[in-house]
């Protein structure tokens, strides 16, 4: 397989959902990522130049469903020529259509593919397509899904991470992302000729310890602790819950969007590439554990032939403050490499599309500490996770 190179990255700002209507609600899941592609089409990408535009969607269900990506494209006034297609892996849909172009591309299958992902939680809420893993009790005994939160407090109790660890990585999540710089990567969301929102929201300035250990725990009373208990007998169950709102990854909409090419793309495109895809890995572990990231973040960095002492910057999804602390803890990550511009807890996880806002952050991050090597990695419901390394090119 030839290398896979990415030449250009943008998102959009993540706007927190709100039961009134959050700041994107009014605009529809195919625009969101449409405005990206309109974006890249300004920023130098040839539209018909582009052999395919990959979306990833973790509920692919109502204005989700029915090709999203190829609707994208149509909404954009791409050429006719170009198709699209829907990528889902629950919260790794993101990332992994962003695998699947790299995949094509240094396969000599493409020559340069679009691959992002898009989720509008206002529009299109989690669950909302009624998931057979969800509603089918068979089902659910037999796989042993429960509520990611549940997962999360069974993680953290299971390696022994408490909730005073937890509340302290939360307020610094929220620290640092209220401290981020901004990104060329970023682009505003419009409606019409007005600007709907130009940055993240949800950082909090007054975040802190105290505020937070006084906030409620919200897993320790669910009812699917009977399925943890029969899934995995012997497995701790924290008495009065773990996770908080505050430990709790926001639920936001956004969308992102990678220009991926083999090495000859760079005459297409007439710019070179800003780095190369060095390793990539999906993980599963028995569900309902959230431990696949720290298997699939170890496979991608063999697969790059780097060790995690390497790594210059690190993105990790903050599915629950336990998932950075336990990534950090099991390869041995120095925490101030570890989300440098926050993450999920204060700004939000809009599914589909995080995967491409982390990988977009991870190169704005390389650039300004100028390193060279970056892990991306995000765990999902039903014992999934997915990573991918970057290696940037001076």
């Amino acid at each position: 397989m030839g290398d896979a190179y990415i030449f250009d990255a943008v998102r959009l700002p993540r706007g927190r959902v709100r039961k009134g209507g959050g700041t994107l609600a009014e605009v529809p899941p195919y625009e969101l990522f449409g405005q990206l592609l309109t974006a890249l089409e300004a920023r130098g990408c040839p539209a018909e130049s582009v052999d395919d535009v990959l979306v990833g969607v973790s509920t692919v269900s109502g204005e989700q469903g029915g090709d999203i990506a190829r609707a994208a494209a149509l909404w954009a006034g791409w050429p006719d020529s170009v198709p699209g297609g829907v990528v889902s892996r629950l919260c790794c849909s993101g990332l992994d259509a962003v695998e699947s172009g790299a995949a094509r591309v240094g396969a000599g299958i493409a020559g340069v593919i679009v691959a992002g992902g898009v989720e509008s939680m206002s529009r299109v809420p989690m669950l909302s397509d009624r998931p057979a893993i969800a509603v089918d009790n068979d089902l659910g005994e037999r796989s042993g899904f429960v509520t990611i939160g549940v997962s999360a407090d069974l993680t953290a109790a299971a390696y022994g991470i408490m909730r005073p660890q937890l509340d302290a990585y939360a307020v610094e999540s929220h620290r640092r992302a209220c401290a981020a710089l901004g990104s060329d990567a970023l682009i505003p969301v419009r409606k019409g000729g007005t600007v709907l929102l130009a940055v993240d929201e949800g950082a909090r300035v007054d975040a802190s310890p105290d505020g937070f250990a006084r906030l409620p725990a919200l897993f320790g009373s669910d009812p699917a602790w009977a399925r943890v208990a029969r899934r995995l007998p012997g497995a701790p169950r924290p008495m009065y819950g773990l996770h908080t709102v505050a430990t709790a990854p926001q639920l936001a909409d956004g969308a992102s969007a990678l220009v991926l090419g083999n090495r000859s793309a760079a005459g297409t495109l007439g710019r070179a590439p800003v780095a190369v895809i060095a390793g990539m890995a999906q993980a599963a572990v028995r569900s309902p554990l959230l431990t696949a990231p720290v298997h699939a973040a170890q496979t991608a960095l063999r697969r790059a032939g780097i060790g995690a002492a390497e790594l210059d910057v690190v993105e990790v999804n903050e599915s629950f403050a336990v998932t950075p602390l336990l990534l950090m803890r099991e390869l041995g990550l120095d925490p101030a490499r570890v989300n440098p511009s926050g993450g999920a807890l204060a700004v939000g996880h809009p599914l589909g599309a995080t995967g491409g806002i982390l990988i977009a952050q991870a190169l704005d991050a390389l650039v300004r500490c100028d390193g060279e090597h970056a892990l991306v990695t995000i765990p999902a419901a039903l014992g999934l996770g997915s990573a991918l390394v970057l290696r940037r090119l001076s």
